[in-house]
């Protein structure tokens, strides 16, 4: 049984970047949540795969307890998990993102494939955004910070049920969210193209997980489980949100695919 996980955080040039350990002996998995998401929502997933694998879990930059960063692109998300993986003293490990995180990862692979023995990849697709609209846009009118937690969750309006569990206090004890809305939408504009070199670019063991509600559409998973060798697709009766939408399934899912190794 996996106790209370550890907080740390590195210091990259003055910024943080915090991370969950949860622990263990296991074989370490690195877990990268996807966007207006952080670090905690792989906790039934560490508990599920405990003792054979120690889930780190990053907040990603400007998200959770991680400060914000001045830049969302593709290199500095990736920057950040080979700064993971080094102070983790981490040769190698299996990455599994969801998402944002998902795409992350299989980039990192595809620039770093002697540090990834495998791949899980949630809900991420290897193109996307080509139509140039971004889901993102209600963010812009969401306020960042409150003087009182009543006041922000009243700012938010119809988004407030989504976030309202997951509120910071400022040390002036103003309230705030665990992400810039700005950020964000800055962030998934950069997220967006066509990655299907990066997909394609490595041949470790991948699990590609699809949700048959979620944003891959069914003929771009297919061929993203034919034209990556040694790819496992599997698919569920869930939305875009699979690790929390569909815990139990996501979890056997993973753990089937970690026993293969």
């Amino acid at each position: 049984m996996i106790d209370t996980p550890t907080r740390a955080a590195l210091n990259l040039g003055g910024r943080r970047l915090s991370y969950l350990d949860f622990g263990g002996t296991g074989r370490p998995l690195i877990a990268l949540h996807g966007h207006l998401s952080e670090a905690a929502t792989f906790a039934p997933l560490a508990q599920a795969l405990d003792p054979s694998w120690r889930l780190i879990a990053p907040d990603q930059r400007g998200q959770g307890e991680s400060d914000r960063a001045d830049d969302y692109s593709r290199e500095g998300y990736l920057a950040d998990i080979q700064a993971l993986f080094d102070h983790m003293g981490l040769d190698r490990a299996v990455v599994l993102g969801h998402s944002l995180g998902a795409i992350n990862a299989y980039q990192f692979a595809a620039r770093h494939p002697e540090r990834v023995s495998a791949l899980i990849n949630t809900e991420g697709a290897a193109a996307l955004g080509l139509d140039g609209s971004n889901p993102f846009d209600f963010l812009r009118d969401l306020p960042y910070e409150a003087p009182t937690r009543d006041a922000l969750i009243e700012g938010m309006g119809p988004a407030a049920p989504y976030f309202s569990d997951r509120l910071r206090q400022n040390p002036d004890g103003s309230w705030r969210l665990p992400f810039h809305p700005q950020d964000m939408y800055q962030s998934e504009e950069q997220v967006h193209g066509d990655h299907w070199n990066d997909w394609t670019a490595t041949t470790c063991p991948a699990l590609l997980l699809r949700g048959t509600k979620g944003v891959i559409a069914p003929e771009q998973a297919t061929a993203m489980a034919e034209r990556r060798p040694g790819t496992r697709l599997v698919e569920f009766d869930a939305d875009h949100f699979i690790p929390t939408s569909a815990p139990d399934e996501f979890a056997d899912a993973v753990r089937t695919f970690l026993a293969t190794l």
